[in-house]
């Protein structure tokens, strides 16, 4: 019998926000600031994964990136360009939140994003108010597709791989989980989502701990 998700792992880029600081974005920035796009995307993928795992601070990846020689614009107006770029992704944040006054069930971050990116997309979109913990690629020290940030995952949410469900809009991470017994959603639309995991069974009710 099919046991119902008592924790619901969920990706942000994609998912309940647009992506941080993607290839479109990145795009938009050369043509904005007058940046070498080629030059500026090598940079960045040599630099991005060190970043993303909380090895490098948002000024040292620009000083890799962009800053490295010198420019007409300071750090804050490119910065702020950056955070400029994320927007919410309204069906799914109104249904991963609807979820959680519903069910009560546990809901955990799991995610590649830089400290500073993460904490603003936290903070400006309100995540905190309805997730329970963040096992962000910042925070941990490893990035998917490293099965470990799903293990840290199962056991800082202290879940089986059986009651979980991941959702993530890309499907190497969803296979990723899957090899550790997390049930998975290639997420598409909020719709569509939503009729997958309720064909594994739905959600459980989260339990209360009585008096100790």
């Amino acid at each position: 019998m099919t046991r119902p998700i008592t924790t619901l792992f969920c990706d942000v880029g994609g998912v309940l926000l647009t992506n941080g600081w993607d290839r479109q974005a990145r795009a938009e920035a050369a043509r904005t600031f007058g940046l070498d796009a080629a030059e500026t995307d090598e940079r960045h993928h040599l630099t991005f994964d060190a970043y993303e795992e909380g090895k490098l601070s948002l000024d040292e990846y620009l000083d890799r990136t962009v800053f490295y020689t010198p420019r007409a614009f300071d750090k804050g107006t490119f910065r702020d360009f950056m955070l400029s770029r994320s927007k919410p992704l309204a069906d799914m944040l109104s249904y991963v939140r609807g979820l959680k006054t519903r069910y009560g069930i546990k809901i955990v971050i799991v995610n590649n994003e830089g400290r500073e990116l993460n904490q603003y997309r936290i903070k400006a979109f309100g995540l905190e108010c309805f997730v329970d913990a963040f096992v962000s690629s910042c925070f941990v020290h490893m990035r998917k597709p490293d099965a470990d940030i799903f293990r840290v995952a199962l056991d800082i949410a202290q879940t089986d791989p059986a009651d979980a469900a991941y959702i993530d809009d890309r499907a190497m991470f969803v296979e990723v989980a899957a090899t550790l017994g997390i049930r998975g959603v290639v997420h598409r639309d909020a719709a569509a989502t939503a009729k997958a995991l309720m064909a594994y069974g739905g959600f459980a009710t989260a339990c209360v701990a009585g008096p100790g």
